[in-house]
């Protein structure tokens, strides 16, 4: 990495592309090791440098001679594995331009993606999104190639065993920092319009440079080749992707966690730097004060006081020997939390600047200081982050180097310098107004005190789609929530919800048209919650039953977002986000505001909540799209009959 003054990003800032981040490495030390990949029995692989290079050349040749040419476009829809991480950096070394998506994405998804940015080839895993792709190619004569991730890459590889190394050297040689790196489709709960964010090698590696040197005092003082980090954040955005490489500068071995017991697999990684979202560090918080809770009051009681004690030492500007004695009389209660964690993380960084400032404190008075950061897809992940020297309890630092933030009179962030995104794929309107005067609107709301620390205080437009805020989510246009009232615990994989009595009884409903018959209202009742873009169908219930309910499903991805802006863990299952509470608060919101537009006899009071939607093979949707409502009826009778016995319980 050059000389020991030369920090991380000062030596990345020198690099062409993303692709010199694996051959510079490998040619400087082969055998530092930087990933580790899962075997059976929770162990794991440790792959150096000089492997990985060897890997990511054999599937550059591959791509070579598949016909993928300098800026042409790779789908890569798959979850977060080591074959994912040779995939993008192939893709970089021959100069392609990776655009990836999460597995979880819907087949209308995956064709908006296709038809807009009209790959050269894909690499897709699982066999929903394989039928997507491969009925693409017959539509788009571009789409030369589909591999399945699942198959291996050896597929991929054996295309270009005959040819020389140098094939990819020659066009690695070539890449510019302007060159476009990746299109990122940010998952977006306020907008159904799909817009891919153009961003070039140079603004990826500003980003992961900022990010990187801002955690690189506190990562200097491990002995060389202890920094570790299992990733929790999707590769297919912008946090998990700039995590990615910022690690790889800051030379810290990665793990890739698929979706599913991260937890589990931090006890046998046992990482010394956490990389996260705030709702994991929230987790695991409220799993050891549960834990005091059950055992009893004393317990609880003996918790609590640790916590005051870990904030206290935390924000002590001094650590005088009366602190850190009364902070180790408690370090029994913080041994166990550090467990949880592995027992080694000496670090933690945390995306999203969701976690409170008592959270933030009572991690660092444990000994793990967290590090904030904050940033949006057209920021290329990063422009605010806190490290040593740069850390404030519930603020997301100051604005990384090569970066300024400038609030205007509204409240919104704007930022210019460093790596900002190119604009928007096939769209240069919006992206001319994506900025003001040279300043990239962000769309975020924040506050920044007289030292210059960032706190995000929310969300202001649509544009800012691509990384949660503090709190809860907010949904586009739902306006004031009510407290949402009990949640039927009956059936664990369809929640239901009922509407408090104030939403039901007096709610200030339009009267309608004589003319306009109750199955036109329905009609547009349905219609109007359709339209947000995390409801995907609804089913209102009226004939023959007392009042008004839904039965209300989920656009998949759009899901798997909302998990990711309410910092929710990458392991919780669909079915658990789907009955989370502040979800259904969520959708509370959306059957209010629907309520005003028809008659008190058509108000909806209850409804259900479904993780999976209604789909054609299931019999429950007709080939135009329309739900076959008799079928539906029959198939959630028994869901639809609680609805009512939860109303008369009440």
């Amino acid at each position: 990495m050059g000389e020991a003054s030369v920090t991380p990003g000062a030596w990345a800032l020198g690099l062409s592309g993303l692709s010199d981040l694996v051959y510079e490495v490998a040619n400087s030390d082969a055998h530092a090791e930087v990933f580790s990949v899962p075997r059976d029995e929770g162990r794991w692989e440790r792959v150096t440098a000089g492997e990985f290079a060897t890997e990511v050349t054999a599937v550059a040749k591959g791509l070579v001679a598949a016909g993928v040419g300098e800026g042409d476009r790779v789908l890569l829809a798959a979850s977060p594995h080591q074959d994912w991480v040779r995939v993008a950096f192939a893709v970089w070394s021959v100069r392609g331009v990776l655009v990836p998506l999460p597995q979880s994405a819907s087949a209308e998804r995956v064709a908006h993606v296709v038809r807009q940015t009209r790959p050269a080839a894909a690499v897709v895993q699982g066999d929903r999104l394989l039928r997507a792709a491969t009925a693409l190619q017959r539509e788009l004569p571009d789409l030369g190639r589909v591999w399945r991730m699942e198959a291996g890459l050896e597929g991929i590889a054996s295309l270009g065993q005959y040819m020389d190394a140098s094939s990819v050297r020659f066009r690695r040689d070539e890449t510019q920092p302007e060159d476009a790196a990746a299109v990122l489709y940010p998952m977006s709960t306020v907008s159904r319009s799909m817009r891919g964010v153009v961003l070039s090698h140079g603004a990826l590696l500003s980003s992961a440079a900022g990010v990187a040197d801002r955690v690189w005092p506190r990562l200097a003082e491990l002995p060389p080749g202890r920094a570790s980090t299992l990733l929790d954040l999707p590769l297919s955005q912008v946090q998990g992707l700039t995590s990615l490489l910022a690690c790889m500068v800051g030379r810290v071995r990665v793990g890739l966690s698929e979706p599913g017991g991260f937890l589990r697999r931090v006890e046998s990684f046992r990482p010394t730097v956490l990389v996260c979202g705030s709702g994991l560090l929230e987790s695991v918080f409220e799993a050891e004060r549960g834990s005091a809770r059950s055992t009893g009051w004393d317990s609880l009681g003996t918790f609590n006081s640790a916590v005051d004690s870990a904030v206290q030492f935390d924000r002590s500007p001094k650590k005088g020997a009366w602190q850190r004695l009364s902070r180790s009389m408690y370090d029994w209660q913080f041994a166990k939390l550090r467990e949880a964690l592995g027992n080694r993380v000496h670090v933690a960084v945390c995306w999203g600047g969701g976690l409170s400032d008592r959270l933030d404190s009572f991690y660092g008075g444990v000994g793990i200081p967290v590090f904030q950061v904050f940033g949006t897809a057209e920021t290329a992940g990063a422009f605010a982050a806190g490290g040593v020297g740069e850390r404030s309890p519930g603020t997301v630092g100051r604005a990384v180097d090569g970066r300024e933030v400038w609030v205007s009179r509204e409240g919104e962030a704007h930022v210019r310098g460093g790596g900002l995104f190119s604009g928007y794929w096939g769209d240069e309107e919006a992206s001319r107004s994506a900025f003001r005067e040279g300043w990239l609107a962000t769309g975020f709301s924040v506050e920044v005190d007289g030292d210059g620390f960032v706190t995000v205080v929310g969300r202001l437009r649509p544009q800012a789609a691509s990384v949660g805020v503090p709190g809860r989510f907010v949904a586009g246009g739902a306006g004031a929530v009510a407290e949402l009232e009990a949640v039927s615990e009956a059936a664990p994989v369809v929640r239901a919800a009922a509407l408090p009595a104030a939403a039901t009884a007096p709610l200030p409903v339009a009267e309608a048209p004589v003319e306009r018959g109750d199955g036109e209202l329905v009609a547009e009742f349905e219609a109007r919650l359709r339209a947000h873009p995390l409801i995907s169908q609804v089913l209102v219930i009226v004939e023959g039953r007392p009042f008004a309910s839904a039965l209300v499903t989920l656009v998949r991805d759009q899901l798997e977002y909302w998990r990711l802006v309410n910092g929710r863990p990458l392991s919780m299952a669909p079915e658990e986000i789907a009955g989370d509470r502040d979800l259904l608060r969520e959708v509370q919101g959306l059957v209010y505001e629907a309520n005003r537009s028809v008659p008190r006899h058509l108000a909806v009071r209850s409804f259900h909540v479904l993780a999976e939607e209604f789909t054609v093979q299931s019999g429950l949707v007709q080939p135009s799209g329309e739900l076959r409502r008799e079928a539906v009826l029959r198939a959630f009778s028994e869901e639809i009959d609680g609805l009512y016995r939860v109303r008369r319980e009440r």
